[in-house]
């Protein structure tokens, strides 16, 4: 058989592990790379060169014009793996070129290669000019992000037992965050097992963390592994942005999404992942145009790259310490958990609500370690075949239910009141009272929680609100959806006005506010603005946070507008 015959069938083989290949991976026509040309630049490369490097920041999409490229992975622990050639009329790019974020494969020429190299500001451009081949493109991007990371393709490399406290916290920051990454387990792995044994890791340092560059991390925070793959950015230069919006949940993203595609420089930043609360719902049925239901974390993935695609700076993860509304040289600063500073001309709260704890002795004690306050896919593997607990009657636990009933073997879901039909959404009760394995306990509280030496859950112990009726069963795991507190302590001492539960006001319901005519998500300074679960008043709805994500926008545009003006 002849090499290009060889090289051929070598190439038909890799496409076909990927879904959708057709879509993954499509061949531009002449016609369409020609309308290309005018965003991007030629740039040729020798046999053996690399266009991007695995960790090293990418220079954007490349458009292959003559030659073939070879796309392997490459991990920390050695291991390189072929993914994918590409030749003549493919393009070789994925989400994170949206934004220049780090390579997660390396990119080799295989003899003289001739690209098109268009830089991530250009690919963006590009998207929003060519509205049918953008389309195209963007499908591709998404669906290849998709594959790396059903794949294990790329990012770090997490050891450890796989029920470990730090993988499972780690694993559900990486998958919320749409990053690629795998899970070795040092008992069947023999890499593993190596590392191990040169690292000689205590229980506390579970696990650990191998970065492409080899760089290996001891059970780090999520800043700690954030910083060490290139997720977190900053301030480019030092810039100063028309809008910078605190919480990356539905109201951030919409507020995001909208700002940035009508022109404005926007950076939006969250301390853990985008989506919020309900980025951790397994299925969202109610929401408008979705009749089948989505999942919160497909719902607001699809936002998060809207708004990378409209060109919004997105920091994740990255909190902010404190907000000082002086305005000096007009502007509102935001001091950063690094140590940066971010200013911008105006200011939106979306910073949304922290899952309340409920008043149970050493609760703090068995976070982590089978008492979770979310239910993903990666909690529901801790729960195969096992009987669980969860606390809660809002939309948000009926999901979390539902959602748990496929893997446990049975739900016990404990509930304070006597039913459920005041807090939520009719739908799910009648899907609840439709599972067999899910088992209703109204006007019942939790009052304490038992472990073992190493700090894991194993039994809960309950009681009846209407009896002295004290019970108990051995659970492993127990997922709280009581509510949340609104994440407010990072605006202390800026001026903005807050209502006894800690709530931001807007509107003219502010004392500062009564008697002028404010627009309605206006707090009580000037410029800044408050949107989704964490004001006073809001409905606590995706639907809610999504529409006042978007109306706010107009209300940036007068504000900036007037900021704008000369002095008369």
């Amino acid at each position: 058989m002849a090499q290009d015959e060889v090289q051929r069938t070598d190439r038909e083989a890799l496409m076909a592990q990927f879904t959708r290949p057709e879509q993954t991976f499509p061949t531009l026509t002449q016609v369409e790379i020609e309308r290309l040309r005018q965003f991007g630049e030629l740039r040729r490369y020798k046999d053996g060169e690399l266009l991007f490097e695995t960790g090293k920041q990418g220079p954007g999409m490349f458009v292959v014009l003559a030659g073939y490229v070879a796309i392997t992975q490459r991990d920390g622990l050695g291991h390189v793996t072929p993914v994918i050639d590409q030749g003549p009329g493919q393009f070789l790019a994925e989400l994170g070129q949206l934004s220049g974020r780090p390579a997660l494969v390396d990119g080799r020429a295989e003899g003289d290669v001739e690209v098109l190299l268009v830089p991530p500001d250009r690919l963006r451009a590009l998207l929003v000019a060519e509205a049918e081949l953008g389309e195209r493109i963007m499908r591709a991007l998404i669906l290849r992000r998709v594959n790396l990371i059903q794949g294990g393709i790329g990012g770090p490399v997490l050891i450890g037992p796989s029920n470990s406290a730090g993988v499972v916290r780690l694993q559900g920051f990486l998958t919320r965050n749409g990053q690629p990454h795998h899970l070795l387990d040092p008992n069947s792995e023999h890499d593993a097992a190596e590392l191990i044994a040169r690292y000689s890791p205590k229980p506390e340092d579970w696990p650990l963390v191998v970065t492409a560059g080899g760089t290996v991390l001891r059970n780090p925070s999520e800043t700690e592994l954030g910083r060490a793959i290139g997720m977190i950015g900053g301030a480019k230069d030092n810039r100063i942005y028309d809008v910078a919006i605190v919480g990356c949940g539905p109201a951030g993203l919409a507020t995001a999404v909208y700002a940035a595609s009508e022109g404005l420089s926007v950076a939006v930043l969250d301390t853990r992942a985008f989506g919020g609360q309900a980025g951790a719902s397994a299925r969202i049925e109610n929401y408008l145009g979705f009749p089948t239901g989505i999942s919160g974390q497909a719902l607001a993935g699809r936002a998060f790259t809207q708004a990378q695609k409209f060109g919004a700076d997105i920091m994740i993860p990255m909190s902010v310490r404190s907000l000082d509304c002086s305005r000096a040289n007009g502007t509102f600063a935001l001091a950063l958990d690094c140590g940066d500073t971010l200013r911008s001309r105006a200011v939106v709260v979306a910073s949304g609500a922290r899952y309340r704890r409920p008043d149970i002795a050493n609760l703090d004690k068995f976070e982590g370690r089978g008492v979770w306050y979310w239910a993903s896919p990666v909690e529901a593997r801790l729960c195969a075949g096992e009987e669980v607990a969860l606390v809660g009657a809002g939309n948000s636990a009926g999901q979390a239910a539902v959602f748990l009933s496929g893997h446990a073997k049975k739900v016990l879901m404990i509930i304070r009141g006597g039913g459920l039909g005041a807090s939520m959404s009719r739908y799910l009760i009648e899907r609840i009272e439709a599972t067999p394995n899910i088992e209703l306990m109204f006007n019942t509280e939790i009052t304490a929680l038992e472990g073992d030496e190493a700090s894991l859950l194993r039994r809960i112990r309950w009681k009846s609100r209407l009896s002295d009726d004290e019970d108990s069963a051995d659970i492993r795991n127990l997922f709280l959806f009581v509510g949340a507190d609104p994440a407010t302590s990072w605006l202390d001492g800026c001026g903005v006005t807050l209502d006894r539960g800690g709530f931001v006001v807007t509107g003219a319901q502010s004392e500062q506010n009564q008697g002028k005519l404010v627009a309605p998500l206006e707090t009580s300074v000037p410029g800044v603005y408050a949107v989704g679960d964490v004001r006073s008043g809001s409905v606590k709805r995706v639907g809610g946070a999504i529409g006042e994500g978007a109306q706010v926008v107009a209300s940036l545009h007068g504000y900036l507008g007037d900021a704008a003006k000369p002095a008369l």
